[in-house]
């Protein structure tokens, strides 16, 4: 019942909060400064800056900075070719100094050599439409916050295992805009995420969260969210949605989703903790029930019933936000997916807050 209610208020609260509708006409005046960290993006790096080329933004407006981290591939290279696109490498700031928190250094250091008011972050394998600039920017101008939390997709190519990437993540999108919007908690996407230098400088960047190795994203909301409590937004907004590339084998998947969830022991807000026990307790519960429908056959008609309940609880939410990423196909598989998507959560969860993962080839703690 819990559980039930909790997703309801996420679902309400998606329902209620207003898509914003860019008006392709407006002229901002805005000057923005995109920080781009990237190790090893040869293969993605050419898309996202070729998509922020065609931007329809004034280009004396804006500012492009690749903060590369020790690659060892062709990505400086590739972005080089790129006029009006800064290079900056991580090394030569932090010469051998041993760190744990490499992305959080990189936008740190992007960020001191831009000049922008409006700091934009996102990710080197991501791409986006012609008007995401234009639309975070006529959002930031007309209501003024400090922080804007803007919606990111996976890209999926209809396998099964892609396809169990993208529900998942937007499910998580669809819970980041309601926490987002009634201010119950914080979560965004470093890939597509924009706030003030002013907001920046009030809360010293990442002092204090600097060591943690992951959460460049959602530490950064929570300090904000202190000095600035009404001035954090969900921008719903399509042409806003940035698009992302799915990880490529289950090994790499769980690495992912161990770091997203190694960030949990560090949270502040209670209710965001609340929440994320909940939704691991009522996965338990799957598991304790089919263990016991191997001894006692009967609880196989409790654990049928709750799953279904779940389902329809969940697809509560989830139809409504697969229809604004335009992800209705992928809900055809959604139930048959709850057998991989419930153990998938018991392991990540309890990897995230007992162990140690890999990412971009380095050892995680």
């Amino acid at each position: 019942m819990l559980y039930a209610i909790l997703i309801l208020f996420y679902r309400a609260a998606w329902r209620h909060l207003p898509s914003f509708a860019v008006d392709k006409s407006y002229e901002p005046a805005t000057t923005i400064s995109i920080i781009i960290p990237a190790r090893n993006e040869a293969k993605n790096i050419a898309l996202l800056l070729n998509c922020i080329s065609r931007q329809f933004y004034p280009s004396k407006l804006i500012e492009v900075i690749v903060m590369d981290d020790h690659s060892s591939d062709e990505t400086v290279e590739i972005v080089k070719t790129f006029l009006n696109v800064q290079c900056l490498s991580l090394a030569t700031f932090t010469q051998g100094q041993p760190l744990n928190a490499y992305k959080k250094k990189a936008i740190e250091i992007g960020i001191a050599h831009s000049r922008g008011e409006l700091i934009i972050t996102t990710d080197a394998d991501c791409s986006m439409d012609d008007y995401w600039l234009l639309s975070i920017v006529q959002y930031y101008e007309l209501n003024h916050p400090q922080m804007i939390a803007a919606p990111v997709a996976f890209n999926n190519n209809g396998t099964w295992f892609q396809t169990f990437q993208s529900l998942d993540f937007t499910t998580m999108q669809g819970i980041t805009a309601a926490v987002v919007s009634t201010k119950n908690g914080n979560m965004c996407n470093g890939a597509n995420l924009a706030y003030t230098r002013t907001a920046f400088d009030a809360v010293n960047g990442f002092t204090g969260v600097d060591t943690l190795a992951s959460g460049d994203d959602v530490f950064l909301m929570q300090k904000i969210q202190v000095v600035f409590p009404d001035k954090i937004a969900f921008l719903k907004c399509k042409e806003a949605i940035v698009k992302t590339v799915p990880m490529l084998d289950m090994h790499s998947f769980f690495q992912q989703r161990i770091r997203w969830a190694s960030k949990a022991t560090a949270y502040k807000d209670n209710y965001i903790k609340a929440a994320l026990a909940l939704v691991y307790s009522v996965n338990l519960l799957f598991l304790v029930l089919g263990i016991f429908a191997f001894f006692k056959p009967a609880m196989w008609f409790v654990f049928f019933i709750l799953l279904g309940l779940k389902i329809i609880v969940e697809l509560s939410l989830l139809t409504g936000v697969a229809q604004f990423f335009d992800k209705q196909k992928e809900l055809r598989i959604f139930s048959i997916l709850q057998f991989i998507h419930i153990p998938y959560i018991l392991i990540a969860g309890f990897l995230g807050l007992f162990g140690s993962y890999q990412w971009k080839n380095r050892q995680v703690n």
